[in-house]
């Protein structure tokens, strides 16, 4: 019993130390706030930016799909968004994190922040047209002939009336997209942007220790995460609700 005590009070002891040195010491805890802060603002802007790319992406996809006789130039802007969605979702996102930072901005100096956030915010985009196009297609058309009946342009009816039914059906799938983008926005380190990942490996190689500041990331990214699922989960009930009533 007493080999057991004394085993728990030295993994105590040596925890604190470990923590001290890794966390606590030279205010290294900073280094991970301003990691968070700089993951949270990434992600916070690539979501913008992929909602905006996304929707145009999603709306131009269906509209020639529900098109009987597209002109030329739809085409053409059809094709450019099949090329897009292709090779964005056919390509890891860190090497399009590296190529708009090294490649497109080589000869610029942009600030990490923004690269981060076009990178992801492009990545985020086609995966978000799909998700919405998706939607989009699941109205019934009927609401597109009730929409033009009431003397609604195509473009009007879109946007007052299929638009709002389709993001009810596709939130959960945008909200658990937005999940996967917080946790690939890790890779940001590539492009020496001190996100939140970055921060960790930095005390690492300061203090020689992996666990510790490792696993303090792995812990916030696990917070956020279950924070954003029981906002999404909280969202599909009320969505339920509200279909029931």
């Amino acid at each position: 019993m007493s080999f057991i005590i004394r085993f728990i009070n030295n993994f105590i002891d040596n925890f604190s130390d470990k923590f001290y040195q890794n966390i606590i010491a030279e205010n290294r805890w900073q280094l991970i706030i301003k990691g968070l802060l700089i993951t949270l603002e990434v992600t916070f802007f690539a979501v913008l930016l992929g909602i905006v790319i996304g929707f145009v992406v999603a709306i131009i996809r269906s509209t020639y799909e529900t098109t009987v006789k597209p002109n030329l130039l739809f085409k053409i802007i059809n094709f450019i968004s099949k090329v897009y969605l292709t090779v964005i979702r056919g390509t890891p996102v860190i090497i399009q994190l590296l190529i708009v930072y090294f490649v497109i901005f080589a000869s610029v100096d942009i600030n990490k922040v923004v690269a981060a956030v076009i990178a992801f915010g492009i990545n985020s985009g086609a995966y978000v047209a799909e998700i919405v196009r998706s939607g989009i297609m699941s109205v019934d058309k009927g609401q597109f002939e009730a929409g033009r009946s009431l003397g609604l342009n195509y473009f009007q009816t879109m946007i007052t009336i299929v638009l709002p039914q389709a993001l009810k059906n596709i939130l959960p799938a945008l909200g658990n997209e937005f999940i996967v983008l917080l946790k690939e926005t890790s890779v940001s380190g590539y492009i020496a942007l001190m996100d939140l990942t970055k921060a960790a490996d930095t005390i690492r190689s300061r203090t020689y220790e992996a666990f510790f500041p490792l696993l303090t990331a792995a812990f916030i990214y696990l917070i956020l995460v279950m924070i954003l699922s029981a906002g999404v989960t909280r969202l599909e009930r009320w969505l339920r609700k509200s279909d029931r009533r």
